[in-house]
């Protein structure tokens, strides 16, 4: 799955505020990963259920790569972490980024996270 990156995105841009929707596909079919929510500078999630939970900050360096600056679920948990993390799109239509989260035994996993 290639996707290009935004072209101009810097560190002073910041994903369009809402609720991204993440998606791996994976044997023939999607499946959820849960939603990240985006306000400001600040993220929550990835949840499943809309409760209330600690934000942390992220950032959008020059590349487009998007840096958490707090945990990411089970994105950086059960040691997955987080590889690379790109932003796809920051058209508030349409906004996106791709996660890339490599998995305990070394396999990588892309998932794709699409504003609602």
């Amino acid at each position: 799955m290639m996707c290009a990156p935004a072209s101009s995105a810097n560190a002073a841009e910041r994903l369009p505020d809402g609720v991204y929707h993440c998606e791996v596909y994976l044997l023939g079919q999607f499946l959820s990963l849960g939603d990240i929510t985006i306000k400001g500078d600040i993220y929550t999630g990835p949840t499943y259920f809309p409760m209330p939970q600690q934000g942390y900050n992220y950032q959008i360096e020059a590349n487009g790569e998007i840096s958490w600056l707090g945990p990411l679920g089970g994105f950086s948990s059960g040691g997955n972490s987080v590889s690379l993390t790109q932003v796809t799109s920051l058209d508030p239509a349409d906004a996106s980024f791709d996660i890339i989260m490599r998995q305990p035994h070394g396999a990588f996993t892309a998932s794709t996270c699409t504003i609602r």
